[in-house]
């Protein structure tokens, strides 16, 4: 189904859409939105509408400006991006008309829009540039070193729950904690028993398994209790937040380094993102702002003051 911006289509404009639709009432009636020197053979007019040409390389741009697109086939969506372009002439066409691009107003929003795009565009630019291969790879090694050996841990626990602050549940849950450790210690399976008692919604399913984690993950009376217990050996009852915990520690180990090729997403945008904080930076440092306006400093607050604000009910 073809939709169109004057049947009130409902595809969301992403970030300089509507920027693009202003830009249009300027350009369109002296050239299609395209370079001018693109070839036919890869470029070619794929529709026309008021003597302007839609080539392919605009329907590319539709493409990325008109946001999430409905699933449809090739020649549906082809359809579709032809139906939007077309729309976008017509009715800049129509505001050129009525001259609504002479109005001081639109004028400065054309000029924002344009100054956007073109931040934008040096922006896009600064991080492909900054992306290479080298790059990458020193982020990745300066990571590694300094991770160092921090060490994780691999364990179970049952959980018994209390609700914080109520000591008659809490002694409950710690009576029901010390009965399991004693089952524990007479040999039966961690394992079994945590399906059988725990009241972890996901241990139930897996034997009270928390795999792998670090200290910082876990709450400090958690993760000092499993820390410091040795390869396969039980804890006492431990209260956390969640109410009563036994602890069994299955394996410690030195945390393995990620590999390149398992983080590079984060560290292209890492990359990406600081080298176009630094030529902000640069720019901002090289041209500073001057400001032909005054700000007042809130005033400190007085810390030795006791006075009390007023009560906004009494006059």
């Amino acid at each position: 189904m073809t939709l169109s911006l004057l049947a009130g289509s409902q595809a969301p404009l992403r970030r300089a859409g509507i920027l693009v639709a202003m830009l249009a009432v300027l350009l369109v009636s002296a050239a299609p939105l395209r370079a001018q020197d693109a070839s036919k053979d890869t470029d070619p007019v794929v529709a026309k509408v008021q003597g302007t040409e839609i080539r392919q390389s605009d329907l590319a741009v539709a493409e990325e400006e008109a946001g999430q697109i409905p699933p449809m086939s090739p020649d549906a969506k082809k359809d579709y991006l032809v139906q939007f372009m077309a729309d976008m002439i017509l009715v800049s066409k129509a505001a050129e008309d009525k001259k609504l691009g002479d109005a001081p107003e639109f004028k400065k929003k054309l000029t924002f829009a344009r100054n956007k795009l073109l931040m934008e565009a040096l922006l896009v630019s600064s991080g492909k540039e900054a992306l290479t291969e080298d790059a990458m790879r020193k982020v990745y090694e300066e990571a590694v070193k300094q991770m160092g050996e921090e060490k994780e841990v691999h364990a179970r626990h049952i959980l018994i729950r209390a609700v914080p602050g109520d000591e008659k549940a809490s002694k409950e849950a710690e009576d029901k904690i010390k009965a399991i450790i004693v089952r524990l210690n007479k040999g039966e399976d961690f394992a079994k028993v945590a399906n059988e008692l725990t009241e972890d919604p996901s241990g139930k399913a897996n034997g009270g398994d928390l795999g792998f984690f670090s200290k910082e993950q876990m709450v400090p009376e958690f993760s000092d209790t499993a820390f410091g217990l040795e390869k396969g050996k039980i804890s006492g009852p431990v209260k956390t937040q969640f109410g009563w915990h036994v602890i069994k520690t299955e394996e410690v180990r030195v945390k393995p380094q990620p590999k390149y090729e398992e983080v590079k997403p984060q560290i292209e945008q890492y990359v990406t993102r600081k080298a176009q904080a630094e030529m902000v930076t640069k720019l901002r440092a090289q041209y500073p702002v001057e400001k032909f306006y005054k700000t007042e400093t809130p005033a400190a607050p007085d810390a030795k003051s006791d006075a009390k604000p007023a009560d906004p009910a009494k006059k």
